[in-house]
């Protein structure tokens, strides 16, 4: 079986210091990344009760957002998605639009479908999927202010 092509980023700009230089320049530095979008959401920590942050690729569906639980492929859910299945409330930043939302995990009904929306803009997708062989959740964050 043939492996799926990896294209390996920059990663110059990640982490604490991502959320930082967006969060200061709202979006100007930091919304592209890699040639894609990114939007900061902000969880509540499951075990601190302390807001969380992480800078991530989004996509959309209709007035939806669309985030991906992969965490490159390792083996284990990323922190904020266990952030969001014990308290689904959460925040986005896209540029200088705060919006709050409630999120689900896309269910077998809508992951086929949501699966080709997000590896369309990030197909590094598809080599995490290969890595791992845990489900990689689609995160599914709705308005819940609009």
């Amino acid at each position: 079986m043939e492996q799926p092509t990896y294209r390996k980023p920059d990663i110059s700009l990640r982490g604490a210091e991502h959320v930082q230089r967006y969060r200061e320049t709202d979006g100007r530095i930091g919304y592209e990344w890699n040639g894609v979008p990114i939007l900061l959401l902000t969880t509540t920590g499951r075990k601190t009760g302390q807001p969380r942050t992480s800078a991530l690729i989004y996509g959309t569906d209709s007035d939806d957002y669309l985030v991906v639980a992969s965490a490159g492929g390792a083996d284990s859910h990323p922190a904020w998605y266990l952030n969001l299945q014990a308290e689904p409330d959460a925040r986005i930043q896209v540029k200088d639009d705060h919006i709050p939302v409630i999120a689900h995990t896309a269910g077998p009904g809508e992951r086929d479908r949501l699966w080709r929306i997000v590896t369309g803009y990030w197909p590094n997708y598809d080599a995490y999927k290969a890595r791992t062989s845990r489900t990689i959740p689609i995160v599914v964050l709705r308005p819940s202010g609009r």
